[in-house]
């Protein structure tokens, strides 16, 4: 009997955790079963998927379910029924486990639903097919009815649910990847925890009120495979990473000390937790060794009290800006649009003062209001409208406006553009000081966007310059020289283009200049190391020389980069020919 685990991901880079934990875990408990893994994505046509299900001829699927796939499972799963419509189809995970009794008389079809914490409960079941298969005897009625955690159809059509599972320990789990081979381009995650310690309203993972933990001794044998096969990302999915202080020490002990030079790791975590001890650390670490994930989702303390999320601003700011200060550690920070007792001006306060704090990545998301959660059954109470449809994304409530909703997604897409990009900072810079506070500036910016009708248009990275430089020119009234150098400054700093834009200054007069100084470069390196034995037709080709507006002389240098940001390193050149001729000489010229 053949037993297939699907998983349609959100793009092609993610690995999917579940079906690699409850394939690993079957095989353990049942290990005469023949369980086959597919993982696929939304960008799939369900064409294409169906016929390879199809072709597998699988006994039993098991479909992962969340909110960015349920739409295109649901549609498989009848078309796969009409198809082949002896195949016993299950579905799983969060997007089911919460309305199993209502996806059931939905699509009654469907053989049944695993609620919840699924593998003991797959086990269970896989077990109890083949004990059927065994005997050559249907799967009865009654076998299902000894199997927790699932919801499944009766022979009369009854929708019958179990009590839940029990909980598992994490060291019964045992490490999911069989084979890291085929993994070199994609995310790996990982969970060294499970459950979260906190009650946030609009979070499932607040349902699960313990909080268990792998062993480190365990988590550290797993985290030398990830190591010794230089993985480029490992994902912890641990809801809270550093809420048990002891297991996150220990864990980024064992990284500092055995870092690999390549492997990187990313955690969600509570930055108002941190204490000296753990800031030491991450200020000892490698740059690019830890990301972290942050989530404020509000700077109003009414908001945070009214989601059920403790939160010490004060000191979560302290800890952003002291790892900001290291150098070395991408921080992520997340707000959430749509939460209780926070309207435009609420929300727009929560931004500056998250901004404030110079995250590498700044998030403005919008709330889901996600099946089973608290926040679920408040929509009343909040005046809260949301999407019917996956993933049930904020419409409005009683303090937010669909019509400012509308504008904070204009404003979204300004800060995914001209913020997290990480391509326009030395133009952004400058643009802040002409705004009272940073929302003001991104509002304009959509704004632009809006009355242009640019929203509505796919742009290349290129004319993402030329429209800033656009809008700059209208806010200011005149073409600035300096915001043209910041310009061409950010553009060079990420890619090595040859192509200028509109705005660049003409570089014709400095054509001789630029010749001489690469040729003495490669006759005596003063600026550029690491090119020993090119040329200097090559050495132009390979880094940048742009003489600015204003007269400074500035090197991009794109074989060093800087590890974190991935941009050029740049050196501001003498202007003078004695400053010039004084460095020669240094270098015995």
């Amino acid at each position: 009997m053949k037993f297939l685990l699907a998983a349609i991901n959100a793009k092609y880079i993610h690995a999917n955790l579940a079906v690699y934990s409850l394939s690993a875990y079957v095989r353990k408990k049942q290990p005469k079963a023949q369980i086959e893994l597919c993982e696929y994505t939304i960008n799939h046509r369900a064409e294409q998927i169906l016929q390879d299900i199809y072709r597998r001829k699988p006994d039993v699927v098991g479909f992962s379910c969340y909110i960015w796939n349920i739409t295109y499972v649901q549609e498989l799963v009848k078309d796969l029924l009409k198809v082949s419509p002896k195949t016993e189809i299950w579905l799983g995970g969060p997007e089911v486990s919460w309305s199993a009794r209502e996806a059931l008389e939905k699509e009654p079809g469907l053989r049944g639903i695993l609620r919840g914490e699924g593998e003991e409960s797959l086990s269970r079941l896989v077990a109890a097919y083949l004990a059927a298969e065994e005997h050559k005897a249907p799967l009865s009625h009654a076998a299902f009815k000894e199997i927790p955690g699932i919801t499944f159809c009766t022979p009369k059509g009854e929708v019958s649910e179990n009590p839940p599972a029990p909980l598992l320990a994490m060291d019964e789990l045992p490490f999911p990847y069989e084979n890291l081979d085929g993994f070199e381009n994609r995310i790996l995650y990982y969970e060294s925890s499970r459950g979260c310690p906190f009650s946030c309203s609009y979070c499932l993972s607040s349902l699960d009120k313990s909080v268990r933990f792998r062993s480190l001794s365990l988590v550290e044998r797993e985290l030398k495979i990830f190591l010794d096969k230089r993985v480029g990302q490992v994902k912890f999915v641990d809801r809270t990473f550093n809420c048990k202080k002891e297991h996150t020490l220990g864990i980024w002990r064992y990284l500092l000390a055995h870092d690999n030079g390549i492997t990187n790791f990313h955690f969600e975590v509570s930055a108002d937790l941190f204490g000296e001890e753990e800031l030491s650390l991450i200020s000892a670490m490698r740059p690019g060794l830890i990301q972290l994930e942050i989530g404020v989702q509000s700077t109003n303390p009414r908001t945070l009290t009214e989601i059920r999320r403790k939160t010490d601003l004060a000191a979560l700011k302290m800890s952003v800006n002291r790892i900001h200060a290291f150098g070395n550690t991408h921080q992520h920070l997340d707000l959430i649009a749509g939460l209780p007792c926070e309207g435009m001006e609420s929300f727009l306060n929560s931004f500056n003062e998250v901004h404030s704090m110079h995250p590498d990545q700044l998030q403005l998301g919008f709330l889901k209001v996600l099946k089973g959660s608290y926040m679920a059954k408040q929509t009343e109470c909040y005046g809260l409208k949301h999407r019917t449809l996956p993933p049930y994304e904020v419409l409005e409530t009683r303090w937010l406006s669909f019509d400012e909703l509308i504008r904070l997604k204009e404003m979204e897409e300004m800060v995914e553009v001209y913020y997290n990009s990480g391509q326009f900072k030395q133009t952004m810079r400058l643009l802040l000081n002409r705004f009272a506070k940073a929302s003001d500036l991104y509002l304009a910016l959509s704004e632009y966007y809006r009355n242009q009708g640019l929203f509505a248009v796919s742009h290349s990275r290129l004319s993402r310059y030329e429209i800033l430089y656009r809008f700059v020119c209208g806010l200011l009234g005149a073409e600035p020289a300096r915001f043209r150098d910041a310009l061409l400054y950010d553009l060079y700093l990420r890619e090595n283009i040859k192509s200028r834009p509109s705005f660049a200054s003409d570089q014709t007069p400095y054509k001789k200049e630029i010749r001489a100084f690469f040729e003495a470069e490669a006759a005596c390196p003063v600026w550029l190391f690491g090119y020993e034995g090119y040329e200097a037709r090559q050495l132009a080709k390979m880094a940048h020389l742009e003489i600015m507006e204003d007269g400074s002389r500035v090197l991009f240098d794109y074989k060093n980069r800087n590890p974190l940001s991935h941009n050029a390193r740049t050196v501001r050149l003498p202007k003078s020919a004695k400053e010039e001729k004084h460095d020669r000489f240094l270098c015995g010229r």
